[in-house]
């Protein structure tokens, strides 16, 4: 249930196409369907312009599906992240259709037009090939909310002329993602070139210091760039998500 569908079927029943009970019985599936193991909010997209979308990490295959069906009951479109290939293969086998990306580890149901909402281009700015997974989840997740994306990818410090060779897209975005593990240091770079909003993404790609991304957290927390804001470590949904917000504004 969406803002949308709610005017479509108020005009319904002044329309006389559809009668009060049949919409109070649509209506009364908000705020939140209760199935056998979640409390699933329908009323999402509602408030916050974002439908629920499914956190696969942790949850089996059942569990996924079941909370996928109750979404796709309430007619809206399901993600799911953090979703194991197999556990995927297995959800899809419970619901048919489908798309997942093993890379990003993403798994969606729903339209196969997605409608841009956001205003302008998104640059999801990857540091290395090993920081993708994290990327392409930002990527995905981006694309998924109606956002039209640039991923550049293996454009870190190492060799800075890879991103100034890629200026022109920085440059056009309207907010930037930028994911970087080892010292954390893209996203500073890339705050000092562009004037929109940058989300710094530290990974947990590096070696022994670099303490499983918390090096690039501190790094990217410390940046004196003054526009780059940082989410938790590998967090690239929750990077998407806020872009996608600033995005629409």
């Amino acid at each position: 249930m969406n803002k949308d569908r709610i005017r479509e079927l108020l005009s319904e029943v002044v329309g006389g196409g559809v009668s009060i009970e049949a919409a109070i019985k649509e209506l009364s599936r908000l705020p939140f369907v209760d199935t056998a193991n979640a409390r699933v909010d329908t009323h999402r997209a509602l408030r916050q312009g974002i439908p629920e979308v499914i956190f696969g990490l942790g949850k089996t295959a059942s569990q996924i599906a079941e909370v996928a069906a109750a979404l796709l009951d309430a007619g809206q479109p399901v993600l799911v992240t953090r979703v194991t290939e197999a556990d995927a293969k297995e959800v899809q086998e419970r619901i048919q259709g489908g798309t997942y990306d093993a890379t990003s580890q993403l798994l969606s149901f729903g339209p196969e037009s997605i409608e841009i909402l956001g205003k302008g281009p998104i640059a999801v700015i990857s540091a290395g090939t090993a920081d993708l997974p994290v990327a392409a989840e930002a990527a995905g997740v981006a694309r998924f909310f109606g956002n039209r994306v640039d991923l550049i990818q293996d454009v870190g410090v190492a060799g800075i002329h890879r991103l100034l060779a890629a200026e022109e897209s920085l440059r056009a975005a309207r907010v930037l993602i930028v994911v970087a593990g080892m010292e954390g240091a893209l996203p500073s770079v890339v705050g000092g070139m562009v004037d929109k909003p940058v989300i710094a993404v530290p990974t947990s790609t590096g070696y022994g210091v670099s303490l499983g991304g918390l090096t690039a957290l501190f790094g990217m927390l410390t940046s004196c760039a003054s526009n780059v804001t940082v989410v938790n470590i590998d967090n690239g949904f929750g990077a998407a998500y806020a872009a996608t917000l600033i995005n629409r504004l």
